[in-house]
């Protein structure tokens, strides 16, 4: 059987997060076994590369782009490269287009996948109904409970409902979990697989790590962001005060907007900002226990690359 020809259209590529990391890790199990790959993605500019059998092909986000996490936006304008896109599309010649999700550059691909008539392919990898219900509760923290929480269920399940419109315009849905596969399957009619997951045992390892100290380090890794749950590991380093415990820290590695309630919280903790290449993997290793408080990840590539690392996980 041949290999299709897939023009992959991921919203995070160039950002630090999850998405990005499973996208790239994509693009780069394509790169080394030959198989024809053009990546649209975008980025600060517009510019194209080749790596093998896949062309990379960047297109600039304008200076109207909307913020919403750590270097990660949403560009209303971004539209405007669809002429460009649909080009490199043609002189590609793809099979499928496969998209990652609910933002501009998905946006562009699936447009592009109606125009051309071309499969779709969608892949879900951020729980956004989930996310936008805590991000609004947090906003109105004000109010009482008893009117956050139906304001803040009633957003989630208008979210979901039309995330699943969204995906409904695929031919096939890609999920990280059988709960979410299913409820995909359920809403959208569609036919749906399990995006599995992997991580390079070579690169994360307990061969790195480089502390022999005697202090207990929790570790987390990640965007300090709300839905990720984070104040609960103020909660454990409280508990553990109070229980007469003094020998460890947290060691917390990672950008977003809990990052100044966490320093001001956290007697123990010690916030290293953004890690990547071998200091990420020393710092993976170095830990004795990671916790994962998050209750909206899709999957937790994290939790893989700590167990990698030789380090114990509590999810």
């Amino acid at each position: 059987m041949s290999v299709p020809r897939v023009a992959f259209f991921p919203d995070s590529y160039l950002e630090i997060n999850g998405v990005a990391m499973t996208s790239k890790r994509f693009v780069k199990y394509v790169q080394n076994r030959g198989y024809p790959m053009t990546c649209i993605h975008a980025g600060e500019k517009t510019e194209e590369s080749v790596e093998g059998s896949v062309i990379n092909f960047c297109l600039a986000r304008s200076a109207l782009s909307i913020p919403m996490d750590e270097g990660l936006k949403y560009d209303p304008l971004f539209q405007r490269h669809r002429k460009t896109a649909l080009k490199k599309l043609i002189e590609f010649k793809p099979d499928i287009i496969h998209i990652t999700g609910l933002n501009d550059v998905s946006i562009l691909g699936a447009f592009l996948a109606w125009q051309m008539k071309i499969p779709l392919l969608a892949s879900w990898h951020t729980n956004l109904h989930e996310y936008a219900a805590r991000r609004f509760a947090k906003l109105l923290w004000f109010f009482p409970k008893r009117i956050i929480n139906p304001v803040s269920s009633f957003i989630e399940k208008k979210v979901l409902q039309g995330s699943i419109l969204y995906y409904k315009m695929a031919k096939m849905i890609l999920a990280p979990n059988q709960e979410l596969l299913d409820i995909l399957i359920q809403g959208t009619g569609r036919e749906g697989r399990l995006m599995l997951r992997g991580v390079d045992t070579n690169f994360y390892s307990p061969d790195k790590r480089t502390v022999n100290d005697g202090i207990f380090r929790f570790g987390y890794v990640g965007r300090l962001r709300p839905e990720k749950n984070l104040r609960l590991l103020a909660k454990v380093e409280n508990s553990l005060l109070e229980k007469g415990k003094e020998n460890f820290k947290f060691v917390i590695v990672g950008e977003g907007s809990e990052r100044e309630w966490l320093a001001e919280n956290m007697k123990t903790a010690e916030l290293t900002g953004f890690l990547e290449g071998e200091a990420l993997a020393q710092a993976f290793a170095n830990l004795d226990v990671f916790l994962f408080p998050s209750e909206t990840d899709t999957f937790g590539n994290v939790v893989q690359e700590a167990n990698a690392s030789g380090v114990p996980a509590i999810v």
